[in-house]
């Protein structure tokens, strides 16, 4: 049966490199013209969310693959120099500048509504921010939504200091029906049936000092994302949303190099797209 994308929403889960299987999700929906009235992306999948709203094929790709393996832009050295794990003038100023310019004009023009998930330091609530007008305004909103705790440094939006949305609302469906979409497709970085196994810590008094509320959602944050999963899977089976997910255990971890397991992620986003999506395009 036919399904009208045009009145659905699309929530991207982030997961760092994990996110090179939205990457290829969301190639396949430009490829093939899908696309939605609303957008919500977390961290990584806000990051790949933007090219998908610029309608730059392959963009998020070359971004996560081709740039990664020439220029090596992950790696604890950074954290001497930008107090950040990863190469983050390369990655919010050159590459969206020069070495494959980020399309803001046609971002700006496109009609449909695009969210970014970061996790508000001082309240400890998650912030649903947008952007059509300021493109540096944009860039910070994405900066802060996938700047990881502990090893990327706060980023402050609008005066108010963020970190990653994940911390807070990794697979944002809530936030996508409270703004009138009651069907959406939702992209996820891990296989079915993932849990974390790892077991919540507190977090210690001088770590974050300032925000006491951050540290108690680090404290939470496997037993939250754990709960969000169950939700996500009870939500699929009562035929609320529409998954699109590895089908395979994932083996690429949030900070992977190993081109060779990227690559072949990316292709299964690609496929797995087109296996759940095609049979809905079809009359």
């Amino acid at each position: 049966m036919k399904v009208d994308f045009s009145k659905m929403g699309l929530v991207l889960e982030g997961g760092g490199m994990r996110g090179v299987f939205t990457c290829g999700v969301l190639d396949f929906m430009m490829d093939n013209n899908i696309e939605f009235p609303y957008a919500v992306g977390v961290s990584a999948g806000a990051c790949n969310g933007l090219s998908y709203m610029s309608h730059q094929r392959g963009r998020a790709k070359y971004s996560n693959i081709d740039m990664l393996e020439k220029y090596n832009y992950i790696s604890f050295k950074y954290l001497f120099h930008q107090r950040s794990i990863l190469d983050q003038k390369l990655l919010y100023e050159l590459f969206p500048e020069e070495i494959l310019p980020y399309d803001y004009d046609a971002y700006m023009k496109n009609p449909n509504r695009f969210e970014m998930v970061t996790t508000n330091c001082v309240t400890g609530r998650a912030c649903y921010l947008e952007e059509k007008h300021d493109k540096e305004r944009l860039l910070r909103i994405a900066k802060a939504s996938s700047s990881l705790p502990y090893v990327c440094p706060i980023v402050y939006v609008d005066g108010r200091p963020m970190l990653d949305g994940g911390i807070i609302d990794s697979i944002p469906v809530l936030r996508a029906i409270e703004q009138g979409y009651e069907k959406n497709v939702v992209v996820l970085t891990r296989n079915r049936g993932y849990r974390k196994t790892e077991r919540d810590i507190k977090v210690p008094h001088f770590i974050y000092t300032r925000y006491p509320r951050l540290r108690v959602l680090l404290s939470n944050r496997c037993r939250v994302y754990n709960e969000q999963l169950e939700m996500i899977e009870r939500m699929e089976d009562e035929g609320k949303i529409i998954a699109i997910r590895p089908e395979k255990k994932v083996v690429v971890n949030r900070i992977e190099k190993d081109i060779k397991k990227l690559t072949e992620l990316y292709e299964e986003g690609y496929f797995c797209a087109e296996k759940v999506l095609k049979p809905l395009m079809q009359d």
